[in-house]
């Protein structure tokens, strides 16, 4: 049975030393679905925002959340990201939110992708929650992962894409 890294021989939490791991360049893409009513949607096409530019409000929390990453996760390494993108677009009823992560260090950045992903969807919510709550966000998953020891990996949701 693999051991989980973050967990030491006496079975409690700690933080993974990554002291001994080479800087190579590393990238992680992570994607998030909003569900959205038709009154949200009809918002959004109309561009009827009270609060502002949805998706570029969004866009920033992102990369936001990607450098502050470290200070929400208790046990992920404080990184020197070197690239956080954040794109949202509307299909149909739903908002698809993918951040990509980039970064040239000894550990990846799969938690940062996600987490940018999860709070550009937050800001999401929050934007339209005074249109409708009907909001579900859903879904939020690594699609990819570059670089590092392990290699690359592909999600097979991402490979129907």
């Amino acid at each position: 049975m693999r051991q989980i890294s973050h967990i030491n021989s006496r079975g409690e939490a700690n933080m993974v030393d990554i002291s001994h791991k080479v800087n190579s360049e590393r990238s992680a893409i992570a994607r998030a679905y909003i569900g959205l009513t038709s009154t949200i949607v009809r918002s959004i096409v109309n561009d009827n925002f009270i609060k502002g530019d949805l998706y570029a409000t969004a866009r920033i929390a992102g990369i936001q959340a990607a450098k502050k990453c470290s200070e929400l996760i208790p046990l992920c390494h404080p990184l020197p990201v070197s690239k956080v993108s954040v794109e949202v677009k509307l299909e149909a009823d739903s908002l698809i939110v993918t951040a990509e992560c980039k970064t040239m260090t000894n550990t990846g950045v799969e938690m940062e992708a996600l987490t940018a992903a999860s709070v550009a969807s937050l800001t999401l919510y929050d934007m339209c929650k005074g249109i409708d709550k009907g909001i579900v966000i859903r879904d939020i998953s690594l699609l990819e992962k570059r670089g590092g020891k392990s290699g690359d990996w592909i999600s097979e949701l991402y490979q129907d894409d």
